[in-house]
């Protein structure tokens, strides 16, 4: 049984998301846990009311939350009739991370899909501020799709690496199972000018060879300075549908992520991004 925790905000991006995942457990047991977290709607258009008609427009967000995801669950289910699935909604006074996170370690959450904008997001970038912030900071593997994104078999992985982690077992799993169950190619792409490895590189490369029983793996070397590039051209070039990168101190994801815009590096994949996290769980 799979438990996926799906954020929303129940704009267009975000229902891209929820449709996402569902064709993409489709064959699965899996619980689908649908979570609003409201604490900005209310902390910021009326942190300066008094106490009392601060109350009144948080329960008043917190009643319209909780209709908008009964409402959500009812669609749903009445959309897809699928005996694999169970659908639950939550609502969270909590900002989206902590309420995330706090869920993440209650239901052992196996994977969060969200889209990479809400409601509010600027056209022109890729991820909204919400999106960036939960790759950052929470602690289980993140799937963003893409704004209109509609779902196709994942057929051609791409995962980025240096082999200079040391990949969790867990997250590598959802990783072979995907991999496995849509017949996936997953390219292992090392984009460096040096070809050989340490053997930090060649113990990491052996542990995730280990790790992808039931991938059909290829490993693929690219000696190029701007590594955003590298990818972007890989995947143009190789009909990529899929990304897969690891978050970690000192990688090259965490310094695209301090950024004060992920477009300023360069990497914007219109593809589902799949973020793993190197944290323990």
């Amino acid at each position: 049984m799979k438990n996926i925790l799906i954020p929303t905000d129940f704009s267009s991006n975000a229902n891209d998301a929820i449709s996402y995942a569902l064709n993409l457990f489709k064959c699965v047991r899996t619980n689908f846990y649908f979570i609003h977290a409201y604490a900005d709607e209310v902390y910021g258009p009326f942190h300066n009311e008094n106490e009392k008609s601060f109350e009144h427009e948080k329960q008043a967000i917190h009643k319209n939350s909780e209709n908008e995801l009964s409402k959500l669950v009812k669609e749903v289910k009445e959309r897809t009739h699928n005996p694999k699935h169970h659908y639950e909604g939550i609502t969270s006074f909590e900002s989206l991370v902590d309420a995330v996170n706090d869920f993440v370690n209650i239901k052992n959450i196996d994977l969060m899909i969200m889209g990479t904008k809400g409601k509010t997001a600027n056209s022109g970038i890729t991820f909204g501020s919400n999106t960036v912030q939960v790759f950052k900071y929470v602690k289980c593997p993140v799937l963003a799709i893409p704004d209109g994104y509609e779902f196709e078999q994942p057929k051609n992985i791409l995962f980025p690496s240096d082999f200079m982690l040391p990949y969790k077992r867990r997250e590598l799993k959802l990783l072979d199972t995907l991999a496995a169950q849509f017949k996936a190619q997953v390219h292992c792409l090392y984009i460096s000018d040096f070809e050989d490895l340490s053997h930090r590189q060649l113990d990491n490369k052996k542990f995730l060879k280990e790790s992808l029983p039931n991938a059909m793996l290829s490993f693929v070397s690219r000696a190029v300075e701007n590594r955003a590039k590298a990818i972007m051209t890989y995947i143009k070039q190789n009909d990529i549908d899929f990304l897969v990168m690891v978050n970690s101190r000192h990688s090259f994801l965490e310094d695209m992520l301090y950024r004060s815009t992920i477009d300023e590096i360069g990497l914007t994949p219109m593809v589902p991004f799949l973020v793993m996290q190197n944290l323990p769980r």
